[in-house]
Formats: structure tokens, C-alpha cells, sequence
């Protein structure tokens, strides 16, 4: 489903270079599942997008995997050879890397036991009564552990990836703008790591506040503060991007309600999400919030920024596999994928007529035999991965910033001297 919000008046003078921006939400390793989905479709689809390239990046929870991949120059295609085909010749990724009990956070919750039962103990026998029964959840609530796995593993296996071949776990570092969000637990403020006086944090560790979900991961503490999972505030902040002035904001929400009947009837109880138990009606709960909070949010950025294009894919409402797979589970990763890949191919050519004086503005076209392929899918635009090793890796990225780098200014002539 894309939505999509045309400028009123493009103030980029002529002849200036377009900025684009690309704001990913987060959605756990099934929504960044779905967004790599997307975002390879957007490569495939969009001639004169580079998603290495561009003047910003937003990322908020697994959304954050992917914008600091891209801003590391990771293209969409090596991400599928990383995630889903698994024939990566730089990253090996593991699932049980991600999904690793959080063996040290539950024994630091079991040693408080006996000190929290002996005061427990103390205020039910002094306490003339006072004290109930109820209070035993408030005494013992701090044994229960923060999160179920370990994210220490997920920063260790960022950290490598980012600091070989030419990629750098330095904010300041990259050759464009990168902003990862994260909430601070005590305050409920956002934090964007990146921005300035939060640019000095590794990449690695931003990303793992940003996707510390509360109760899946325990928070990230840095400086002193505990970090969670940024989509607590807001689900993709695409205003960090708006504010710095894109002419184009390219943004991807993973996460909306699950719609079973649209004819307005009655559905039966046997059909109803609620014969699903509580995880259905929590998912769907939880996908509303988002799903509200993002409309008022883009209803606000329309008004706000009206001379930036904005366009924001997300999947179709009655999409039930998407809905019904295990929100974190990784095996069904390829088949997520594929979802996202064929609805943002299909969203792309129902609306190709509307879309194309859009990207015409900034010197995109759509690639029509790609779009216009019904046929196709996911990998069959995935090329044999590149054997490289480090030192050619590091070369062949040093050649294409050659390639890529602006011509130099001319500079004036100079005046001729005339001879006395």
C-alpha cells in the first residue's frame, strides 16, 4: 500500500543535485524482513535511485539494521545474499545470534532473591496486617528479568560487520547523514543517536538501544542512561529527515492492522482474530496504535513540509500471512521477503501514471520492464555475490567513490595581462 504526498511547490533551484531521504520503521526481524523486501524492490524498480547514496537515513528498532547497512554502503542485494539466501561472502548470519538467552540478566534477578524475600518477610510479620497479599507482585516484580535474549551478541555481530572493508561504526565517519532512535526508559525522551552530541556512540550499540524491545531485550545502558527501542515514541520519526530539508522522503512502515472482511459484515467467531488467543489480539492491538499514530503523523507532515514529496510503503491490510507469522521468528525471513518484494512492485505499477512526474522532479524513472514483469521475483535480479577479500574489497570501494565523486568546479580564466 503506498501512500503518497505530492509537493506543492518544489523550491530546489535548477541545477542542484536532489536530496533524498529514506526513514525505515521498525517492526521486529519479520517487519525488517518485509523492509528488505521493499527496499530491494525500490533498487530493482526506480532507475537513478542509489540507496547507497543518499543525503539521509532514519532508523527506529530492526528499521535501524537496515538504514546503518545502507549508510555503510550494503546494498539491498547483499543484504538478501546475507539474510535470505545465505551465500554472503562477508557477513554469516546465525538466527541464534539474535535469539540468545539472556543467561547473566536472569542470574542477576535470581541473587536479589533472598534479599527481597527477607524484606518482604519483615514487613508481613511488623506490619500489623497492613501489608497484603497483592503486594507480593510489586515485591518480587524486580526478579522478573528485562528481557528474554541477550542483545550484547547483536552489537558484538554489528560491531564486526562495520568495521571491515571499508565501513565504519563512527557516525562521523560516514559519508552521509545517519540517525538511529532510541528512547530514553527513565524519561521517555527520544534520542537520536548521530545528531550532535550523540554522534560519538558506535553505530553498533546505537542500533542495539534502538531495537531493545522491551521484554524481548533487556535496555542498553549508555552514559549512565537505559536505552529501549525508539518506535515507543513515534514509529518511523520521519521529521528528522523533513527537517533537514529533503526534496524527496522515501519511508517504510512494516506494521499496520490486519483487515479481514472489508464488506462491513459481521465476521464469525470461528474467523475472528479473537478465536486466535491473546497473541492475535495483542499483535493486532499493538499494529493499530502504530497504524493510528502513523496516519496522524503523516496527515501532520503534508501540512507541515508541502513542498516535500513523500512517498511511504507499507504492506496490504488483508495481507494474513504477514499477520499470522511469528512476529520474531526468522525462518519464514525468504517468504516475508518475497511479500513485500511483489506487493511494492505491485503498488509501483498501479500508480506508475501518478508516480512519474514525482520522480521525474528529481531525475528518477521508473524501469517499466522490471515493474511490468509480473513473472518475476525477488532473486531473479540477484547477481552471483562478489568474492572479494578485504584489501579488494576496500579498493573496489575506494573506485566507485572515484567514480561517484563531483566533477571540480571551473574555476574563471584569468585576465590577460596586456603588454606596456
Amino acid at each position: 500500500m503506498l501512500s503518497l504526498h505530492s509537493a506543492r511547490q518544489r523550491a530546489r533551484a535548477p541545477g542542484q543535485p536532489p536530496r533524498i531521504g529514506l526513514a525505515v520503521a521498525g517492526g521486529g526481524p519479520i517487519g525488517g524482513m518485509y523492509e528488505l523486501g521493499a527496499l530491494r524492490a525500490l533498487d530493482e524498480a526506480i532507475e537513478g535511485l542509489d540507496l547507497t547514496r543518499l543525503d539521509g537515513y532514519v532508523g527506529v528498532s530492526s528499521g535501524a539494521f537496515l538504514a546503518a547497512g545502507l549508510a555503510n554502503r550494503i546494498d539491498t542485494a547483499e543484504m538478501c545474499r546475507i539474510f535470505i539466501t545465505g551465500d554472503s561472502a562477508d557477513v554469516q548470519f546465525r538466527p541464534e545470534t539474535f535469539l540468545r538467552p539472556a543467561i547473566f540478566e536472569y542470574a542477576r534477578r535470581a541473587a536479589r532473591l533472598p534479599r527481597l524475600a527477607a524484606t518482604w518477610w519483615q514487613e508481613l510479620l511488623f506490619s500489623r496486617n497492613e501489608s497484603r497479599w497483592s503486594d507480593l507482585l510489586m515485591h518480587f516484580g524486580a526478579l522478573v528479568p528485562t528481557g528474554l535474549f541477550d542483545n550484547a551478541q547483536v552489537e558484538r555481530f554489528l560491531q564486526d560487520v562495520f568495521t571491515r572493508r571499508g565501513r565504519s561504526n563512527d557516525f562521523r565517519d560516514l559519508d552521509t547523514e545517519l540517525c538511529v532512535v532510541a528512547v530514553d526508559l527513565d524519561s521517555g525522551e527520544a534520542v537520536k543517536f548521530g545528531t550532535e552530541g550523540w554522534d560519538g556512540v558506535p553505530i553498533s550499540v546505537a542500533v542495539q538501544a534502538s531495537a531493545a524491545l522491551p521484554g524481548l531485550y533487556p535496555p542498553v545502558e549508555i552514559g549512565g542512561r537505559h536505552f529501549v527501542d525508539g518506535a515507543l515514541r513515534r514509529t518511523m520519526h520521519a521529521s528528522v529527515l523533513l527537517d533537514r530539508d529533503v526534496d524527496l522522503m522515501i519511508g517504510l512502515n512494516p506494521l499496520v492492522p490486519f483487515t479481514q472482511d472489508d464488506s462491513g459484515r459481521p465476521v464469525s467467531h470461528e474467523r475472528s482474530l479473537a478465536a486466535g488467543g491473546l497473541p492475535a489480539v495483542l499483535s493486532q492491538t499493538f499494529r493499530t496504535l502504530l497504524q493510528s499514530r502513523m496516519q496522524v503523523g503523516l496527515a501532520r507532515y503534508a501540512q507541515q513540509y508541502p513542498n516535500i514529496d513523500q512517498l511511504i510503503f507499507e504492506p496490504n491490510a488483508g495481507d494474513a500471512e504477514l499477520f499470522f507469522t511469528n512476529a520474531f521468528s526468522f525462518s519464514a525471513r525468504r517468504r516475508i521477503c518475497e511479500i513485500a518484494w511483489r506487493n511494492t512492485m505491485a503498488d509501483l505499477r498501479r500508480r506508475a501514471e501518478e508516480l512519474a512526474p514525482v520522480l521525474d522532479a528529481h531525475g528518477l524513472s521508473l524501469r517499466m520492464a522490471v515493474v511490468g514483469d509480473e513473472n518475476r521475483s525477488l532473486l531473479d535480479g540477484l547477481a552471483p555475490p562478489p568474492r572479494d577479500n578485504d584489501a579488494t574489497a576496500r579498493l573496489r570501494r575506494a573506485l566507485d567513490d572515484i567514480e561517484h565523486r563531483p566533477p571540480p568546479a571551473r574555476r574563471a580564466p584569468r585576465a590577460r595581462r596586456s603588454a606596456p
